[in-house]
């Protein structure tokens, strides 16, 4: 189980976030957006730089990937509008489902929280299959908690399909 709110302030809850990114400077686009999000959240962890095969949609550009640990009062529902705002921002316009894109971030678990609505599920819906979410995580949290497969990010990192997946930077400052 993820460890306890240590040293949290009033009111803030865990997110664990992933991000992503493949059109334009992936890098750059992953930066600003780690950037505006510290106007919602204090940013606490964040992973390495991971390049991955897109998913689904094959024909695009490869993605480069990160997770980051973060502390919010925002609830989730807040939370998913802010995010959703930065990826406005950030240049993300409405496309095909899966298609290129130049900034995604996805609320893969929030505290310990289940939730499943027409607008939000989490934890993410589709995390159990994404080695390119689940590495990240499981590296700046193994001991995370998916309280719907009762598991770790660790164990579930180690039992996610392969993917071509590959290491390209450290967490960025």
């Amino acid at each position: 189980m993820s460890a306890p709110n240590d040293g949290d302030r009033a009111g803030e809850r865990r997110v664990y976030l992933g991000l992503g990114s493949n059109m334009g400077d992936r890098d750059a686009l992953l930066a600003a957006a780690l950037s505006r999000l510290a106007g919602i959240a204090r940013i606490t962890r964040r992973s390495s730089i991971w390049d991955s095969a897109p998913m689904l949609v094959e024909d695009q550009p490869r993605f480069h990937n990160m997770a980051v640990e973060a502390w919010t009062r925002l609830d989730p529902f807040a939370l998913l509008a802010a995010v959703k705002r930065i990826e406005r921002e950030l240049g993300r316009e409405p496309g095909p489902r899966f298609g290129p894109r130049p900034i995604d971030i996805d609320i893969l678990l929030y505290d310990d929280l289940t939730l499943n609505t027409p607008a939000l599920t989490i934890p993410h819906a589709r995390l159990l299959e994404r080695a390119f979410a689940l590495v990240p995580l499981a590296e700046i949290a193994p001991d995370a908690w998916h309280p719907v497969a009762r598991r770790t990010a660790a164990a579930l990192a180690a039992a996610a399909p392969a993917g071509d997946l590959r290491l390209v930077a450290p967490p960025p400052a």
